[in-house]
């Protein structure tokens, strides 16, 4: 093993946990670490439990094998969806987020070296792999309990896994020790992940068995981390080259807060048993309103929720250029509901060709695995937060290089708006936005109505700046200016809102971005004329369409200006616009430092002037 080792130069005191504990086992293949799920016996029901001091024995999950792979529950309802409020930073550079010194009132190092000699207490699996993809990919290294293979499991899933035999060079960024039972003796049973950002290395310390919050998020603080060193970013955006039956190819990506359609970008449209789609449903009178259009566009996804721009693929197209950040894609799986639900996915996840991880899913041992039956959680309901983990070679038509994109598109989830009953669900269709606007909604990044991946579901509140700032380690006004550079670097990269949820008084589902994805593409490269658009009656949304015609069918008015429906009106609208708006108010003030570059302050005092659209263009040209 030390020989093994040598080669990756290690700090010292990741070396003495390796060297003084139980037993290191270094898997090598993605088989090895797939067993590991299943315990040292290989039993087909694995309880991964510990001893917690004070409380005794601790069972955190249960790992059923099943035919198709791993089927992990955990016993807490808590423990199945990500907390959003699971950062904490425990170094003294720069950060706009709860410290650990701020919020327990005293230093993290006693409790860095605890857990330093729980793990030298264990038998270990270590492991190296990139944070960021193989190509532009940072080296990083696993140390976890080896009863918890199937997080290892799934983190070489997530991220790019290496073969140790394999690596010649290696110079560590990052790091994530694994130390479950911390969360019942110091966190009150919190889904804790603790950044340490050293100023060569950057730790992150899993006191929990979520991957959520630090094998997927946690690495996408550290690339944040990473980028705002360096003068980039990485998006929270799901990314597709769309290819219409014409042949005209646009790429589209995605961005928006968890629960806001990323992953349902790259899906094809969902229609009836007899083909048709349902645009919506009138949640006042049950009525549905239909289009039928047989030829969809062919899809070929990018990327699924984190994609890297980083800057040794920018070109001078004068778009944004992006690549895949994950080696393995999270994907939520409350839309498959039943057989037949989404069933290009249903044949991969009930046939895979390698074994999965799958979360939150009901198993049985040695049987099949069925993505539909979500476990139930406690108070009888199925879990929101069902989960499998796909790797991306695995999923049809991925493409694995960068692409420059056309097209930035923002979700929102949007709850039903009528005049008795107001809310901001007051959005068309889709709306175009000038760039200002554009940045403006990446910092305010509605979380939305009913979100099914985390806890805190209650309201409109923001998920902060890029949608990504509940996973970032530092300063909000730097993020805001990195993105800005971003987007009057790429003019020729072009911005659109879509809700999903709902259309005023229509339920939608994420019908919107399906149906504005088969728009825009048919179009090309979503260049509107201006005699196309309409200033919508709240400028916070840009641009709204005059209408819509796809496949020789006309979308009727009151989907893309939902004031003109008769159960929102003039009067619903206005007050939801209210809402919307004094919500913009209270979060861009924090953003309103003199650390904010000068262009987005006048960005800023346009909308605290109730500018119109032409004064955000002013500011930045838009291009039609």
């Amino acid at each position: 093993m030390n020989k093994l080792l040598e080669k990756l130069n290690l700090p010292e005191y990741v070396l003495d946990i390796l060297e003084n504990s139980k037993g290191v086992i270094i898997p090598k293949t993605r088989t090895e670490l797939v067993e590991l799920a299943f315990g040292p016996e290989d039993k087909s029901f694995f309880e991964v439990e510990y001893e917690v001091e004070g409380i005794g024995t601790v069972v955190e999950a249960t790992v059923t094998k099943c035919k198709n792979g791993a089927s992990v529950n955990y016993m807490d309802d808590y423990m199945r969806r990500r907390d959003p409020n699971s950062l904490i930073v425990s170094d003294d550079k720069a950060t706009d987020k709860p410290t650990f010194k701020g919020t327990y009132q005293k230093e993290f190092e006693p409790l860095r070296q605890e857990t330093f000699e729980w793990l030298k207490q264990q038998e270990l699996i270590f492991y190296p792999f990139k944070s960021g993809g193989m190509e532009h990919g940072y080296d990083s290294i696993l140390v976890a309990p080896s009863n918890a293979g199937f997080f290892a499991a799934g983190l070489a899933d997530l991220q790019a896994f290496l073969n140790i035999d394999e690596i010649n060079e290696f110079d560590l960024k990052a790091i994530i020790f694994l130390a479950p039972p911390f969360r019942h003796t110091h966190f009150d049973g919190k889904q804790i992940v603790v950044h340490n950002r050293l100023d060569k290395v950057h730790e992150v310390y899993s006191y929990n068995l979520y991957p959520g919050p630090s094998a997927k998020k946690g690495i996408y603080g550290v690339l944040l981390n990473i980028g705002e060193q360096e003068g980039w970013t990485t998006a929270h955006a799901s990314t597709v080259k769309v290819v219409t039956p014409y042949d005209n190819e646009i790429v589209i990506m995605h961005e928006g807060a968890s629960g806001g359609g990323k992953s349902e970008m790259i899906e094809k449209v969902h229609r009836e048993m007899d083909g048709r789609i349902v645009v919506g449903t009138n949640t006042v009178s049950g009525e549905k309103e239909y289009i039928d259009f047989k030829d969809s566009c062919e899809l070929y996804p990018v990327t699924d929720d984190m994609a890297l721009c980083h800057p040794d693929i920018q070109n001078d197209s004068k778009k944004l250029v992006v690549q895949d950040a994950e080696a393995g894609w999270f994907l939520r799986l409350d839309n498959i509901t039943s057989y037949g639900s989404s069933p290009e996915y249903e044949k991969i996840f009930t046939h895979p060709k390698e074994p999965l991880i799958f979360l939150n899913i009901q198993g049985v041992p040695n049987a099949t695995c069925l993505v539909w039956e979500h476990t139930l959680d406690r108070d009888g309901t199925p879990c929101p937060n069902p989960r499998v983990i796909l790797p991306r070679d695995l999923v049809p038509e991925v493409i694995s290089d960068s692409v420059e994109i056309d097209v930035r598109s923002f979700g929102v989830r949007a709850p039903a708006c009528t005049k008795e009953h107001p809310t901001y669900g007051i959005m068309g269709l889709f709306h175009v936005l000038p760039p200002a606007l554009a940045w403006l909604w990446r910092l305010v990044a509605p979380r939305g109505y009913n979100n099914p991946s985390i806890i805190d579901t209650k309201g409109m509140t923001s998920e902060g700046v890029g949608s990504y700032w509940p996973f970032a380690t530092g300063k909000m006004v730097t993020q805001a200016n990195l993105l800005l550079d971003q987007i009057v670097k790429s003019e020729n990269t072009r911005y659109v809102l879509i809700p999903n949820q709902h259309i005023g008084a229509y339920k939608v589902s994420f019908m919107p971005q399906w149906i504005s994805r088969e728009y825009i593409a048919r179009r090309g490269s979503a260049k509107f004329k201006p005699e196309h658009l309409v200033e919508a009656r709240c400028p916070l949304f840009g641009y709204g369409l005059e209408s819509l015609k796809i496949e020789g069918q006309y979308i009727r008015r009151g989907f893309l200006q939902p004031e003109r429906q008769p159960e929102v009106g003039k009067e619903g609208y206005d007050a939801g616009a209210v809402i919307l708006t004094d919500f913009f108010a209270k979060e861009l003030e924090k953003f309103n430092t003199d650390a904010l570059d000068p262009l987005g302050r006048k960005i800023i005092e346009v909308f605290k002037n109730n500018g119109t659209v032409q004064d955000y263009i002013d500011l930045i040209p838009m291009r039609y």
